[in-house]
């Protein structure tokens, strides 16, 4: 047999994934890739791998058992490119890391910086919600998450990294189209939520709580993009963060309303377990971010910090 690493790792996450589509998202590969790569993987046995009912792909017992022997070679694979690594003097090993949504806007500039310096080093990063990342903090599964609320837990350390600013946001041509001003924008216009948790959301509902502002019409999504989005498509209006917005606000989609009481300001956090046994790569990483992130802030986000 002549299969190779790509092709194991390429029938790996189809079998993990039960999908050719999802399995291209996560190795980055076209659908059509992913396909000649399964083909080329399954003339090697005279035995079926996978099998197709209907338009769903299902991996056969064989195939199971072929997709276990792959993840120890992989593995295996894997631990001779560390230990090849370390044998040079180069930091290796694997940093998990677990975000709130819209945190992707921000983590990657705390991020590429230290993976260019450090090759060995592999990244995990899960972009979720709240109470994901919160369960990732309970079950030690991540060695660092980001935030901008933190949990009320003596068990947290954290460090501060900048600012996060929330304003109220709708499409200028919403605006125009229905006779609306700044100031009554949250009375007339319905009012697009993220989903219930949210610290975006808890930010919003107080600020709608003390003002006493009620929604005539409320839509609730369950990401930050979805609501970006609807607020392009004229839905309604949002309190959301700059970092996600900064793009369209350049292009014109997108208009901040001034209003006196806004905008909202919270902080990202860098936040971990108090008692975490950190990896090398995790220790590293660490001492990184809080030499550099100072200068980070300044070339990629001095707007964000502006009074």
């Amino acid at each position: 047999m002549n299969y190779t690493l790509h092709q194991l790792r390429v029938f790996y996450e189809i079998a993990e994934n039960q999908s050719i589509t999802r399995a291209s998202e996560v190795l980055f590969l076209s659908q059509p890739a992913v396909s000649i790569q399964l083909k080329k993987f399954q003339d090697q046995f005279d035995i079926p791998l996978t099998e197709v009912i209907g338009r769903q792909l299902y991996v056969t017992d064989f195939g199971k058992e072929i997709a276990l022997a792959a993840k120890t070679i992989l593995d295996q694979a894997e631990e001779i490119r560390y230990k090849t690594l370390a044998y040079q003097g180069e930091l290796v090993g694997q940093l998990k890391i677990s975000v709130v949504s819209t945190a992707k806007y921000v983590m990657p500039y705390f991020l590429s910086g230290f993976l260019r310096k450090h090759k060995g080093v592999d990244l995990i990063m899960d972009v979720t919600n709240k109470s994901t990342v919160l369960a990732s903090l309970d079950k030690n599964t991540a060695d660092f998450t980001m935030m901008s609320v933190l949990p009320d837990s003596k068990q947290i350390e954290h460090l501060a990294l900048m600012k996060n600013k929330l304003f109220l946001v709708a499409s200028p041509r919403l605006i125009k189209e229905e006779g609306i001003t700044e100031q009554n924008a949250l009375q007339r216009l319905p009012l697009i939520f993220r989903e219930p948790g949210s610290a975006t959301r808890n930010a919003m509902e107080n600020f709608l709580t003390q003002n006493k502002i009620f929604a005539q019409k409320k839509i609730e999504l369950t990401s930050n993009e979805a609501v970006k989005q609807a607020m392009i498509a004229g839905l309604g209006c949002s309190i959301t963060p700059l970092i996600g917005i900064r793009n369209e606000l350049k292009r014109g989609d997108l208009k901040i309303l001034n209003l006196p009481e806004l905008p909202i300001i919270s902080n990202w956090y860098l936040a971990w377990l108090k008692d975490k046994k950190f990896s090398p790569a995790a220790s590293a990483y660490l001492a990184y971010v809080e030499q550099e992130k100072d200068q980070i802030i300044r070339e990629q986000f001095a707007v964000f910090e502006e009074e």
